[in-house]
């Protein structure tokens, strides 16, 4: 099994930044993606960002181009997600979430491990 916890969540005001962290414990090398997710009241949870395990090969939604950027540190097992320029549409519970294979594809039922989220709040 794998293990994710997040942190990093919080309120912020519109034009702001935040860095979300989510550490990875138990069969670390069972994990080849992981990814960002997202979920608003009322949504489903829709893809944010990926990167690969190995190769740091990076995959982004098009609501995240350009404003986000995931970053991996192997040595410590955790995964970034830097987010700048903040909208308020960007208000939701951010996930963490690996999977056992490559993979670009934004399905949530492609990742098999999942943290417990963390709230991002952006004021208008």
């Amino acid at each position: 099994q794998v293990q994710l916890v997040e942190s990093g969540g919080g309120l912020v005001q519109a034009g702001g930044s935040l860095r979300l962290s989510c550490a990875a414990s138990g069969r670390t090398f069972s994990i080849y993606t992981m990814g960002w997710f997202r979920q608003a009241p009322g949504k489903e949870r829709e893809f944010v960002a990926a990167v690969s395990w190995s190769g740091g090969r990076t995959y982004y939604a098009d609501s995240a181009k350009g404003r986000f950027t995931i970053s991996r540190d192997n040595a410590k097992n955790t995964v970034y997600l830097q987010m700048n320029s903040l909208k308020p549409e960007d208000t939701a519970v951010y996930y963490c979430a690996a999977r056992p294979n490559y993979g670009s594809d934004p399905l949530p039922s492609s990742y098999n491990y999942w943290g417990q989220g963390t709230q991002v709040t952006v004021s208008s």
